[in-house]
C-alpha cells in the first residue's frame, strides 16, 4: 500500500512540475467527407444527384489544453460552424416548375480530446465531438405553373402560377462523433505560437423536429395579378408549422394524418443527415506562464 501511495505521489509531483496550460483560437474551412446524397438537380433533359455534407463550411474554434508532461495533454474545445449551402432540390423546367431549395448548418459544437506531441513542432489530437446547439436551415423557392396536366386548385386559367418562399429550421437529436487532427506549431516567442492543422470530423445527426419560420405563397394570373395569398396563419395543403420526426409511424396514424391534416403539426419518419468533413485550420496559441520542464 505504501508503495502504491509513493508511486501515485511521484506521478502527481512529476506532473505538477511540468503542468502547462494554453489556449488556442483558430479559423478554417472544411469540405465534405461524407459524400452522402443531399438532393437532386433536374432539367428538361436529365436528373442529377447532389452529394455533400452539412459539415462543409467555415468555422471558428477556441480550445484550452492542459499538458500533463512534454508529450500528453487534455483539451476542451468549443466551435461554431457556418455551413455552406447544400442543394436539396434545383429544378428548372420552363412552363412547368422552377425550384431552388438549399440547406445549410448553423451549429455550435464541443469536443474533448487527448493531445500528443510527436516532436517539438508536430502534434496530433483525437477525441469525442458533440453538437450542443444550432440548426440546419432550409431556404426554399418554388414556382409552379398551372396547365391542363396540372390544373389550378382555384380553377384559374392556364399560365397561372403559384410562387412560394419559406424558411424551415431543423433540429437534431443529441449526437456523438469523432474528431482527429494533425498539426504543425511554430513558436514566435515564449508565449505565442502559430499553427496549421488538418482536421477530420466524423459525425451525423438524426432529425428530431422542424419548424417553419417564414412562409409566403402568392397565387397569380398569367399577367402577374395576385389573386390569393397564404402565410403562416393560413398554410396551404401540404405544409405544416411544426414537424416531429419519429423512428416508427403506424399505418393507422399516417392514414389519419392524411385524412384529417393538422396544419400546426405532423409526424414523419426520421432520417440521419451527414455532418462529416475534412478541413484546414489556421490559428494562434498563447501559453501561460507556469511550472517549467
Amino acid at each position: 500500500m505504501k508503495q502504491l501511495i509513493t508511486a501515485v505521489a511521484a506521478i502527481l509531483v512529476s506532473t505538477a512540475s511540468f503542468a502547462q496550460f494554453q489556449v488556442s483560437a483558430s479559423t478554417g474551412y472544411a469540405m465534405s467527407s461524407a459524400g452522402m446524397l443531399t438532393g437532386t438537380t433536374t432539367t428538361t433533359t436529365s436528373t442529377e444527384n447532389n452529394y455533400g455534407s452539412y459539415g462543409e463550411g467555415s468555422n471558428v474554434q477556441i480550445r484550452g489544453t492542459y499538458f500533463l508532461n512534454e508529450k500528453f495533454g487534455l483539451e476542451l474545445g468549443l466551435g461554431y460552424l457556418h455551413g455552406a449551402d447544400q442543394t436539396i432540390n434545383k429544378t428548372s423546367i420552363p412552363t412547368v416548375a422552377e425550384v431552388n431549395a438549399v440547406a445549410r448548418a448553423r451549429a455550435f459544437g464541443a469536443s474533448a480530446s487527448m493531445v500528443y506531441n510527436f516532436t517539438e513542432n508536430f502534434y496530433g489530437r483525437i477525441g469525442a465531438l458533440i453538437k450542443v446547439g444550432g440548426k440546419t436551415e432550409a431556404v426554399v423557392y418554388n414556382k409552379v405553373f398551372y396547365t391542363d396536366d396540372n390544373p389550378s386548385p382555384q380553377g384559374l386559367p392556364n399560365g397561372s402560377y403559384s410562387e412560394t418562399n419559406y424558411i424551415e429550421d431543423f433540429h437534431g437529436q443529441f449526437p456523438l462523433g469523432f474528431v482527429g487532427a494533425l498539426g504543425y506549431s511554430f513558436d514566435l516567442n515564449e508565449h505565442f505560437s502559430l499553427f496549421v492543422e488538418a482536421e477530420y470530423y466524423g459525425i451525423s445527426l438524426k432529425r428530431k423536429d422542424s419548424e417553419l419560420k417564414e412562409f409566403n405563397t402568392d397565387v397569380a394570373l398569367p399577367d402577374g395579378t395576385v389573386v390569393a395569398n397564404f402565410n403562416l396563419d393560413n398554410l396551404p395543403d401540404g405544409f405544416y408549422k411544426e414537424t416531429t420526426y419519429v423512428d416508427e409511424l403506424s399505418h393507422a396514424e399516417a392514414a389519419a394524418q392524411a385524412e384529417s391534416p393538422d396544419p400546426d403539426h405532423i409526424k414523419k419518419i426520421s432520417q440521419k443527415v451527414p455532418y462529416s468533413s475534412f478541413g484546414l485550420n489556421f490559428g494562434v496559441t498563447y501559453k501561460f506562464s507556469g511550472s517549467s520542464k
